[in-house]
């Protein structure tokens, strides 16, 4: 076996999000010469968004793989070194930090985190069963291939009300399931989903929720829901389940090392340095933050503070 390559650095960031990515543009500007660690979803989950209509200065149309490819490009241009590896365990309790890589190990003063999150599933044994054969968690990838059929989309948040606009453009019906009989995503949004249930373009199953996926073994073929209220169970016959229910924090590997609720970072917010963790040296930004505002210019913004707080940082040392 060949011994994994020691690559040493002042500042290591894991994930390659907006938040990633702010915070390589602005170590990079101050000279500090940082490493991006893209991790197994390079981009983050923006990539798999089809429109961003409420990033500032932008009111053209604009998605999500074209607004991650620029903020590399930002990136690159200040001269960001950014590398193909996923990190599967890390030593907090060195100066400096060891990182072991899926390629290579690194050494480093500082790490910025910015994992990000992925997606949540149902929960249900059927999920699993046709994961890749008609169910999935996005439409972006995979819309193409329900063009002209029916399909579902599950959940009541931004995610799901864009995915449903996006495969209402492309499939013959959208049944839009959600266990509330409210939806929690932007009023631009809503307005845009109503137009389209008045068309009867996409359906609307308020307070149900999804019990079991039924197919061949091959590919899905319906699935069947209950009502939130009274337990009233309906078939409905589709092609493609989507699921959108949200995202979990990207965190496990810094388990019973990082200071966390439910998952998410908890941030030692001091006077000197705001997105400091309970170790010094460790800052945190994006979705693994604990905090109810899943925005990208927020993970952004994030992004730049970890960065100015790293070099406050290291200037101390």
């Amino acid at each position: 076996m060949n011994k994994k390559k020691i690559i040493k650095n002042r500042i290591v960031i894991l994930g390659s999000g907006p938040a990633g990515y702010t915070a390589g543009i602005y170590s990079s500007r101050a000279n500090l010469k940082p490493i991006i660690i893209s991790g197994n979803l390079p981009g983050g989950q923006l990539i798999n968004t089809n429109i961003i209509e409420n990033w500032p200065g932008d009111y053209k149309k604009l998605n999500g793989i074209n607004f991650i490819k620029r903020l590399k490009k930002h990136a690159l241009k200040f001269n960001t070194k950014i590398i193909d590896d996923h990190i599967i365990s890390i030593n907090f309790q060195s100066k400096p930090f060891h990182l072991i890589g899926e390629r290579n190990q690194y050494k480093t003063d500082v790490i910025i985190i910015a994992t990000g999150s992925v997606p949540k599933y149902l929960g249900i044994k059927s999920e699993s069963l046709y994961l890749g054969k008609g169910v999935s968690t996005c439409a972006i990838c995979d819309g193409y291939f329900y063009k002209n059929k029916i399909v579902s989309v599950i959940g009541g948040g931004n995610t799901a009300l864009e995915e449903t606009l996006y495969l209402s453009n492309i499939s013959k019906k959208v049944h839009l399931i959600h266990r509330k009989n409210y939806f929690t995503a932007e009023k631009i949004l809503i307005k845009k989903i109503l137009k389209k249930i008045k068309l009867k373009k996409i359906i609307f199953h308020n307070s149900y929720q999804v019990k079991k996926i039924f197919g061949d073994k091959n590919k899905v073929n319906g699935i069947r829901i209950e009502s939130t209220l009274n337990k009233n169970k309906k078939n409905i016959s589709i092609s493609g389940i989507f699921i959108a229910i949200g995202h979990n924090p990207n965190t496990k590997i810094f388990k019973n090392n990082i200071n966390m609720k439910d998952g998410y970072i908890l941030l030692k917010n001091s006077k000197k340095y705001f997105s400091q963790t309970n170790i010094p040296g460790v800052f945190a930004a994006g979705d693994v933050i604990y905090n109810s505002y899943k925005q990208a210019i927020i993970a952004s913004s994030g992004g730049c503070i970890a960065s100015l707080d790293a070099e406050k940082y290291l200037e101390s040392q």
